[in-house]
């Protein structure tokens, strides 16, 4: 199942975004931003996204303007232990990429060193104390709107269907987020049959349960490059995190 589903999904990396490049951009900051922990500093801003998305064309900005006047609305606190209890406790609404199609496997170390690979190719060095892994969706998209699109994009239409299943177990809670993840979606290939079928066999087998850790061989933030690799070009490494927060107090 999981060749057909890397089959399947991955064959989007050859298409291209059908709105213009910056309002894709602009729509997957402001995503990285409403998926990430809310603290005092998004209700201060809350104002000024909406004025960004209120700018991109609707289908895009839509949702982010709903969900910041949410934001407006709504106590601090209640958003807080909302985002805990729906990303956090709800394994279904992870927004780590590889989750759901990895589980907790060996795979997953695998799967995570790619990430990591794809960002140092960029000159992104992720900041350690962020403690967060690089498949966080928030990080992914600020890498992808900020640092490369295009390695962005083809880390985004790979984990296609990791997007796919966290929209659809916001939408079964009626997740205040799910109009965020509907803008994100609006960015990315449309589905078709042959989708649908792949990721009905991933909901009917779930994730992968083979609990075996990430050992320190597959540690994305210890594995040794090799020559050749992708991890071993080093150009000018930069830090993410400075524009956003990355993950919530623990």
């Amino acid at each position: 199942m999981t060749a057909l589903i890397d089959r399947v999904w991955k064959r989007h990396r050859r298409a291209e975004p059908s709105w213009a490049s910056d309002d894709v951009a602009a729509t997957w900051q402001l995503v990285s931003l409403l998926l990430d922990y809310p603290t005092d500093d998004l209700v201060c801003r809350a104002a000024e996204l909406a004025s960004v998305a209120a700018a991109l064309p609707p289908a895009l900005g839509g949702g982010l303007t709903a969900y910041l006047s949410e934001v407006e609305a709504t106590d601090l606190g209640v958003l807080q232990r909302d985002y805990v209890d729906t990303f956090d406790v709800t394994r279904k609404c992870a927004l780590h990429l590889t989750y759901a199609t990895c589980g907790d496997t060996r795979r997953r170390g695998v799967a995570l060193v790619q990430f990591k690979q794809a960002f140092r190719a960029s000159g992104v060095e992720l900041d350690d104390a962020d403690a967060e892994l690089p498949d966080y969706l928030p990080i992914v998209l600020e890498f992808a709107a900020l640092t490369d699109r295009e390695a962005g994009w083809k880390l985004l239409t790979d984990h296609r269907v990791s997007i796919e299943l966290l929209h659809r177990a916001l939408a079964k809670r009626k997740s205040r987020w799910l109009p965020v993840v509907e803008s994100l979606r609006a960015t990315l290939p449309v589905l078709d049959g042959t989708d649908e079928e792949a990721l009905a066999r991933l909901i009917a087998a779930g994730p992968p349960s083979e609990e075996v850790g990430i050992d320190g061989a597959l540690d994305p933030y210890v594995a040794v490059p090799q020559s050749g690799s992708a991890d071993a070009f080093h150009p000018g490494p930069q830090s993410l995190g400075s524009t956003i927060p990355v993950g919530a107090p623990r």
